[in-house]
């Protein structure tokens, strides 16, 4: 099955904003990755904790993204003038999952 990563990011009050720039700016980036599966930048309800949450067929291709141009070119703004002040890499493996099931009938 596919494996998650959450990236934990601390914001700062008043500096989400900045951060969601930031992530509509190069969301595009990802989506080309061979094995990339979905991504979701999650504002807290509560709290200055963002969540990037990002699924992946399998490690060597999340790897393959932490290393490739692109993820370096994401990630240059954030070194040269960071907006978050801490975060923290969240790793799991997917062992069960289900979505949504189809009524008996629906759509007729």
């Amino acid at each position: 099955m596919s494996i998650v990563r959450i990236n934990a990011i601390t914001v700062p009050e008043g500096a989400g904003d900045e951060l969601l720039r930031r992530f509509e700016q190069r969301v595009g980036e990802v989506e080309t990755m061979a094995g990339f599966e979905g991504f979701e930048l999650l504002r807290p309800a509560e709290g200055n904790t963002w969540y990037v949450y990002t699924r992946w067929a399998s490690e060597e291709e999340f790897l393959a993204w932490v290393r490739s141009p692109a993820f370096a070119r994401g990630h240059t703004e954030a070194r040269q003038q960071p907006v978050a002040h801490g975060a923290e890499l969240l790793s799991f493996d997917v062992v069960l999952a289900a979505g949504p099931s189809v009524a008996e009938g629906a759509g007729q």
